[in-house]
């Protein structure tokens, strides 16, 4: 009878962490109506996401730091475009914290007239940011690839509009092995539909995956899913619930280990612009599998 009761507090506990309302996240100083796609450090000091004013005819990156309990000022992270002349979009720390992976359509070492989103990198030292770079044709293609997250032995996951014309975009993961990354393979169903399949937060021992589908049976336009790996089958995604998900577009997750949180951006459409923000709330992966 012990066990049963203790079994029975484990599940509402469970419940309960899955179904508080998520709440706006740093309102003001963060959140500001034009704000997605945040990644915070695995030891919960520093902050990066994208700025877009709502209408994302400019796309920066900036960050924070986390000092004495307060997010600073946020600023325009050093890698980023300080004047706008290129777009960067989705900052996402490695699992050890000590690298970030992001998009941009800059053209460095790129032909000019190339407007698609390649992924890159920059280290974390301790003097503050290396110089970024391209991850390389191995990743990259003329397509746009975008929110690439990263496992803990270096696997990558991330978005790619789709070539074959099955879907509008699909998720793709490429493995790490001897320093190089392989050729980028489509995960395939029961994560890729002919819908639209875009932004995977893979946990770093990629045992799930969270992302959004534009599945027409979700509760907005664009809802969140999580998925379970057992050995190397993916498990039917599941919808996160109207809890989380809403009649708006929800998109960019991000699981913070540490803090138990997930984080996510909510995208409302008005005359002219988007509202964007960032929202948190406790969260229990394990409920969902």
């Amino acid at each position: 009878m012990k066990i049963f009761f203790k079994g029975l507090f484990l599940l509402f506990s469970l419940i309960s962490t899955a179904q508080k309302t998520p709440t706006l996240f740093e309102p003001g100083k963060i959140s500001n109506g034009g704000v997605f796609g945040l990644t915070i450090s695995p030891d919960a000091t520093r902050a990066l996401w994208v700025s877009s004013n709502g209408k994302r005819d400019t796309l920066r990156i900036v960050e924070s730091q986390k000092i004495n309990g307060e997010w600073t000022t946020p600023v325009i992270a050093s890698f980023s475009s300080s004047n706008g002349e290129w777009k960067d979009i989705d900052p996402m720390f490695s699992p050890d914290g000590k690298l970030l992976l992001f998009q941009s359509n800059r053209n460095t070492g790129r032909q000019t007239d190339r407007k698609d989103f390649d992924i890159w990198a920059v280290a974390l030292t301790t003097k503050g940011w290396g110089l970024p770079y391209n991850l390389g044709d191995s990743v990259n293609t003329t397509a746009s690839e975008s929110y690439a997250s990263l496992t803990d032995n270096g696997s990558i996951y991330f978005m790619k509009d789709n070539e074959d014309g099955i879907g509008k975009s699909d998720i793709y993961f490429s493995e790490l092995t001897n320093g190089k990354y392989s050729s980028p393979q489509n995960m395939g169903q029961p994560i890729n539909t002919t819908e639209r399949e875009s932004n995977p937060f893979i946990a770093p021992n990629g045992k799930y995956i969270i992302y959004f589908s534009t599945d027409s049976t979700g509760f907005g336009e664009v809802d969140l899913y999580i998925s379970f790996r057992k050995k190397s089958k993916w498990s039917k995604p599941k919808n996160l619930g109207n809890i989380i998900n809403s009649a708006d577009a929800e998109f960019c997750p991000f699981y913070h280990k540490k803090e138990k949180k997930l984080y996510f951006s909510r995208q409302i459409k008005q005359a002219g612009r988007f509202k964007e923000d960032i929202f948190s709330v406790d969260f229990n992966p394990k409920h969902y599998r």
